[in-house]
């Protein structure tokens, strides 16, 4: 004989994400670019050129930004089944992409106001010195965006933490690319404006990129709906049984590739909470469902074959 206990009937609330190869791969990537964002700055500064130091602050933001992600991983792991969030921690991914992004657009428009500066007040820079450390920049830049590729195209439609990651690390990428372009051009070609120019240019894609990643996490955290076709499917699917009619339907995510959904439905013939579950079984995007049934005691406008 089989026993139930409150167990069998209690449905999980752990909807964040698994990715612990992407947590690990992070704390290499952190470490790699700590290193390198003291030596730009402290590069750029001795060596007076801005779009170096602009990617070594750059770079400083994106420190911040990975210890956000790290923090993120760990939290929703460590209060994955604690009764104190009502739809457990799934959203602490979604919340570390959106903290990503907010870092991303700061550091861009400090890299645009300083950038502004220095072509109004040129300084003098020591090319060959810049360009050697952009060069170092840009290659510990590319080994972090191998080390966090293979796990970014596996998650990223729904590891949003990852992706904030990913893009910062080719956000330095693209920075360090900026500033070794403009560094040679002033060395060979005397275009020392290039320089602030670059710095420009980097803070406005930066700027775009911060904007994507904000546009995709905002409407998780402010628990937007699901898309209003996938809603009156399911509205439709649950009406067409027997004579229910749906009096109340909120859906929103609480995880990043999760939904839950609470249903209030008035019916004549009220049926077993499993039933009307069972009917919402091909809609894969609902992890959590409760359903209110309240039966009507008015007369059957819709009655049916028994």
């Amino acid at each position: 004989m089989h026993i139930h206990t409150l167990e069998n009937y209690q449905p999980s609330h752990d909807f964040s994400v698994k990715n612990q190869k992407g947590e690990q791969r992070t704390q290499y990537v952190l470490m790699l670019t700590s290193i390198t964002m003291i030596v730009e700055i402290i590069g750029g500064t001795i060596y007076g050129s801005m779009a170096l130091l602009a990617d070594g602050w750059h770079m400083g933001t994106h420190v911040a930004a990975f210890m956000i992600t790290l923090f993120a991983y760990r939290y929703s792991r460590k209060h994955a089944n604690s009764p104190t969030y009502s739809f457990g921690t799934g959203k602490v991914n979604v919340l570390g992409g959106f903290a990503s992004a907010i870092a991303l657009a700061v550091v861009a428009l400090v890299m645009l106001i300083e950038s502004l500066q220095r072509i109004v007040d040129p300084q003098t820079i020591h090319f060959n010195e810049s360009i050697f450390v952009a060069i170092i920049g840009l290659l510990i830049n590319v080994v972090s965006a191998f080390l966090l590729k293979d796990d970014h195209d596996h998650h990223h439609h729904h590891d949003h933490n990852l992706r904030a990651a990913y893009i910062h690390v080719i956000a330095d990428a693209m920075t360090s690319v900026f500033a070794i372009v403009a560094l040679l051009s002033g060395k060979f070609l005397g275009w020392n404006w290039l320089d602030p120019i670059m710095g420009i240019v980097g803070a406005v894609i930066i700027i775009r990129w911060a904007y994507g990643l904000l546009k995709q996490t905002s409407p998780i955290l402010l628990d937007a709906s699901i898309e209003e076709e996938y809603k009156n499917r399911i509205k439709e699917t649950i009406e067409k049984d027997s004579d229910n009619r749906i009096s109340d339907l909120h859906i929103w995510k609480v995880g990043a590739n999760h939904y839950a959904a609470i249903i209030s439905l008035v019916t004549h013939y009220p049926k077993s909470n499993q039933h009307y579950k069972g009917l919402l079984t091909e809609f894969n995007k609902l992890s959590h469902v409760t359903i209110e049934i309240i039966k009507c005691e008015e007369k059957p406008c819709m009655p049916i074959s028994s």
